[in-house]
């Protein structure tokens, strides 16, 4: 199989991406296609941007491609931040600064119950196929962990007492989102 490409410059997600496939096949990312550019996410949804970036790099650059987008979603929140997850707090994607808010936002709430959900929309020899991860859990009242990226240190999955942050990258891409939506593709592909 030729090299498939992840429609991300996010290095923290390109690693996470590899660390879950775990050499099944090769991927590379915009960078090593020469996309630069931002990727486009107006669709208002999270399959719909994962789509339009997907949809974005084979029309521009004619190469196999998955996108994925990923949104955090919040019960007491109605659902929020969910697609504005990368810059809920601002236009700067700024983690600390979403962390931030969400906790205020949830002081003094007691349902913290969230999910992360993860789209992943696969263009392979023109056609779409999509993927999708849920990871079930709940919002910690405190940042805790030094590992992981975006709200990691606030997330904690249903059945552990630790947050993303806390876990090894082991156990957090079996458990993740990403990990789950990832699993779907790689699974997918190898059936080809």
């Amino acid at each position: 199989m030729n090299p498939i490409v992840i429609a991300t410059n996010n290095p923290h997600k390109i690693k996470e991406i590899h660390e879950i496939l775990n050499g099944a096949f090769e991927v590379k990312g915009l960078k090593e296609i020469g996309c630069t550019e931002e990727l486009p996410e107006t669709t208002g949804t999270i399959p719909g941007n994962a789509v339009q970036k997907a949809r974005y790099v084979f029309d521009h650059y004619g190469v196999d491609c998955f996108a994925e987008d990923t949104g955090l979603e919040i019960d007491a929140l109605n659902g929020a931040p969910g697609v504005d997850t990368a810059h809920y707090a601002g236009p700067e994607r700024d983690a600390l600064a979403n962390m931030n808010l969400v906790l205020q936002q949830l002081e003094g709430l007691g349902d913290r119950s969230a999910r992360f959900r993860t789209v992943i929309a696969l263009i392979l020899g023109g056609e779409l196929h999509t993927f999708e991860g849920v990871a079930e859990g709940r919002i910690a009242n405190t940042r805790s962990g030094q590992d992981g990226f975006g709200y990691d240190p606030i997330f904690i999955p249903e059945g552990h007492e630790q947050t993303f942050a806390e876990l090894s990258s082991e156990i957090k891409n079996a458990i993740s989102h990403r990990g789950r939506a990832m699993e779907k593709l790689k699974a997918f592909l190898m059936s080809d």
